[in-house]
Parts: C-alpha cells; structure tokens; sequence
C-alpha cells in the first residue's frame, strides 16, 4: 500500500472547511484543482518510480481529498497498488480489489470504490473513504476519468506526431546516398581535401538526418544541416545545380521544430533541380519581419499546378509530397493554424515555399 501523508497547505485548508461549516468549494479553486488533477493524470494511473520524483497520482490523490474533505482518498489502475492520500479505512483494499474485479461499484461502512471507464473500457479505480456523499464521490470519478480519456488523447497526439517525423527521417533517398558517396569515391584519388571535407559534409546530413534529438533545434542548427546536404548536392550535380543563401542574423536563434528546413531544401533541389536537364537554381532566404521569421526556399523548376499543392498540404496529394505535408501539419500543431506552410507555384513558373514562424514561442525552446 503506498500511503501519502497530507501536506501542511492542504491539511490547513481542509481545517478552514469544516471550521466554516462545510459547504462548496469556491469554483475558481475548484477549476485550478480540476486543471492541476488533469495534469497529473496526464500519463495514466500507474505508479512512477520514487527516484523520478514526486508521483503525479500521489498528487492527484491529494488534490481530491482536499475538494472532497474524505478522510482518505486513493487512485490505481488496474493492476498497481492504490496511491493513497490520507489513511484509508482497513477494508479498502479489499474493496479495491473487488471493484477492479467486478467493475461494479464496492462500498462498505464509509468507504466507496467506483470504478473508471475510458472509452467503455476499464481503466482503474477511484477509492473514497469518510463521510463523503455518494453523489461527489461518483462526480469525481467522472472527473478523473475525463482526465485519463485527454491524456490519452494527448498520448496518441504525441505519438503521432513522432510517427510522422520517423517517417520524415525515413525519407533518406537511397539514390541521393548512392550518388553522395559515388561522388565522394570519385574525388579521393584526384582531389584527396576535397573528398574529406564532403566525407565531413556527408556525416553531418546523416547524423541530423536520423539522430534521435530533442523537439526543436535553431535555424542556425537546422542551416548547418542544409549547407552540408547543399554541398553534397553541388558535387552530385556539378553545375546543373546553383544555390542562393541570404540568412539574416538575427533570425539564427530562431527554434524550429526538428527537421523544419532541411527537407524543404531537399524537396526543391530534388523537384526543381534534377528533373530538368539544364538544371537550375534554389534561392533560401531568412528574415525577420517584426515579430515573425520568414524563410523562403525558392527554385525555378517545372512547378505544379495549384490544386496538387492544395492537395499536397492538405494530406491528400502524390506520395513524393510527404515532407511538405509533414512540415505543415508539425509547424500548425506547434504555432496554431495560423502558421504552417504557403505554396506559391504553376505549371512552369518554379515554386516557392514559405514558412512563417514567431521568432518567440513559449514553451519552444531548442534543445
């Protein structure tokens, strides 16, 4: 049994209750308990190691002792000892165990277990002991179970979101890696210094490419993978490919989610360069415009019709527009919607992409 003692805030709270009488918590505590309840429960009911610090359902389990005044509030899933706060009464484990296993409501004397369902599924158990109403007991069960069905729905966010940048990194082309590195053989026995400063260029673009890393990097950082793919992409194209950076200052700070630029760079050389056969020219630019940075890669390809690259972002275009859609949907999620990627483009008129991000997000901090 894991046994929370109360802290001094919330033990000299509750005294503040009863000596007033009892009666309703004031709503804005009320909210600013739900919200703190909702963060805690944000990675489910099961118990987190000590050495991890404080357990978020230990807190959780206090927090509702607190609004419901009980002697004795506990929280498990299905499986784990009960995160208790306060002393629960010597039959609540038993009930506990009775209420995981029927997924019915178990009480006795002054102690209530009401079960909680996510989705029409069992997901563990709320335990309320003291002289608590029935109906509050089962508003709270309500509550933690809302709080479970969010932070799994954040879960699965999340975990999309790191699907879609695993596929990203995935996109690796094997034709650019075989031609990278035939290009590098070519260069070892004529040009040896050459040779070694792309061999550098080519473990730059791999280790940004497919290193596990934080969730935002700088436009600086993100740049430097740019240039080392750019001078790898030179050598494989010769002169068929030329590049145009102009990158202000003062937007280098700028975080960025992880592998924002660099496979907008790759999409124009590949798209706009190699599919002509005089080749052509990429243009990249940075600029801060007042509270914003806004990057533009440009080329001056075959270009597309509009209504593909309406398609493209809205995640219905052709397979090969995966990078755009991907960049747009992680810059929404990250900024609001109305951020993301501008496509300007026609059938023979090149394309230009533009992103537009604040130079200053909270909670967007590059690693």
């Amino acid at each position: 049994m894991r046994v929370v003692t109360e802290d001094a805030p919330v033990a000299r709270r509750r005294r503040l209750f009863r000596r007033s009488g009892g009666g309703t918590t004031d709503a804005t505590e009320v909210l600013a308990a739900g919200s703190a309840i909702a963060a805690d429960l944000r990675g489910g009911l099961a118990a987190r190691p000590g050495d991890l610090g404080p357990d978020p359902v230990a807190r959780a389990a206090r927090r509702l002792r607190a609004l419901l005044r009980a002697d004795a509030v506990g929280l498990a899933d299905l499986h784990g000892e009960p995160a208790w706060a306060g002393r629960p009464d010597p039959q609540a484990d038993e009930l506990v165990e009775q209420a995981r296993r029927d997924g019915h409501r178990a009480a006795r004397g002054t102690t209530v277990v009401l079960p909680l369902q996510v989705r029409g599924e069992p997901a563990g158990v709320l335990a309320v002991c003291g002289d608590v109403p029935r109906p509050a007991a089962r508003r709270a069960a309500d509550w933690v179970a809302e709080a479970l069905e969010r932070g799994r729905l954040e879960a699965s966010a999340t975990a999309a979101e790191e699907a879609e940048l695993r596929a990203l990194r995935a996109e690796i082309s094997p034709h650019f890696v075989y031609n990278a590195l035939t290009t590098i053989g070519s260069f070892v026995d004529s040009d040896p210094d050459r040779a070694r400063d792309l061999i550098l260029d080519f473990a730059e673009y791999i280790r940004h490419s497919v290193a596990r890393r934080g969730d935002y990097t700088t436009l600086a950082g993100e740049f430097r993978a740019v240039e080392a793919y750019l001078a790898l992409a030179r050598a494989v194209l010769g002169d068929r490919l030329r590049v145009q950076v102009r990158i202000a200052p003062e937007v280098l700070p700028v975080a960025l989610p992880f592998l924002a630029l660099q496979p907008l760079v790759e999409n124009a050389v590949q798209h706009g360069v190699e599919r002509r056969n005089e080749g052509g020219s990429v243009q990249v630019s940075g600029e801060a415009q007042g509270s914003e940075c806004v990057i533009a890669i440009e080329d001056d390809g075959p270009g597309m019709d509009p209504e593909v690259a309406r398609a493209v972002l809205a995640g219905a275009g052709p397979g090969d527009g995966l990078a755009l859609t991907n960049v747009d949907r992680r810059l929404r999620a990250v900024y609001g919607p109305q951020y993301g990627l501008v496509i300007e483009t026609a059938l023979g008129a090149g394309t230009r992409v533009v992103m537009r991000v604040p130079r200053f997000q909270p909670g967007v901090v590059a690693s």
